[in-house]
């Protein structure tokens, strides 16, 4: 079979918006130099679109245009290593999933435990947050939460008293060990992020969960945040503003 049959045949079969590299193909290493030369046609004729270098995506089309590839997709090989979890969506993308917000960015922020540069890929700019709490497949969620607190002066097209009555209303549908664990995770964040945190959690909790995070505290530090009373209604005890 020829090697533009193969392409063809492969892209075909991939769900629009998927990206692949040359590794999806199954090609000879002397075939190397003729599949890249079929996908750069691929990429003129518009039946693919090149997302960085080697890096490819069959383009979704709607009456609007092609859409773009999903994050995720984007940036899957940052956050998975042999199946195994090394990094989670944060930013902007995770606000949006989270409903705090409904903007989309051009900048992918990376939750990883390790130091990284920032990249670019085709208009992509990606960034990496350091996370102090180990990363698994099971908390990502709560991470992501976590750092909307620690981020929630800079959601967009939002408000911080707006903000939190949402993250308030996230960690209220948590189940109790989900709100111990968001409890332990806060301990390794900034003070004004387990400030915060402690607030929400005393205020929709029945258990006692917050009393490491009180005494992590400066006992004359205040956290301005500018939050409306009627919704963090023990702004006083967490010296909140």
């Amino acid at each position: 079979m020829k090697i533009t049959d193969i392409v063809v045949n492969r892209i075909n079969r991939l769900k629009s918006g998927y990206i692949f590299t040359y590794n999806d193909f199954e090609v000879p290493v002397d075939k190397v130099e003729a599949l890249k030369k079929a996908l750069s046609r691929m990429v003129a004729s518009g039946k693919v679109v090149r997302l960085s270098k080697g890096r490819f995506y069959k383009p979704e089309v709607s009456e609007f245009g092609s859409l773009r590839p999903q994050e995720y997709q984007v940036v899957k090989d940052l956050l998975e290593d042999d199946q195994k979890i090394i990094g989670y969506l944060t930013g902007v993308s995770a606000f949006n999933k989270l409903g705090l917000t409904t903007q989309i960015s051009n900048t992918i922020q990376i939750g990883t435990n390790f130091n990284r540069k920032a990249m670019k890929r085709g208009r992509y700019n990606i960034r990496f947050l350091r996370q102090k709490n180990t990363i698994s497949k099971d908390n990502t969620y709560l991470l992501q939460i976590l750092d909307s607190i620690r981020f929630i002066k800079k959601i967009p097209d939002s408000d911080v008293t707006k903000s939190c009555i949402r993250i308030i209303a996230l960690i209220k549908i948590l189940t109790e060990a989900d709100r111990i664990v968001i409890a332990k995770f806060a301990l390794k964040y900034g003070p004004g992020t387990r400030a915060l945190t402690g607030a929400i959690l005393d205020q929709v909790s029945q258990k006692a969960l917050t009393n490491q995070l009180l005494e992590s505290l400066n006992p004359v530090t205040v956290y301005n945040f500018n939050i409306s009373d009627q919704v963090l209604k023990n702004k006083q005890k967490w010296r909140i503003s």
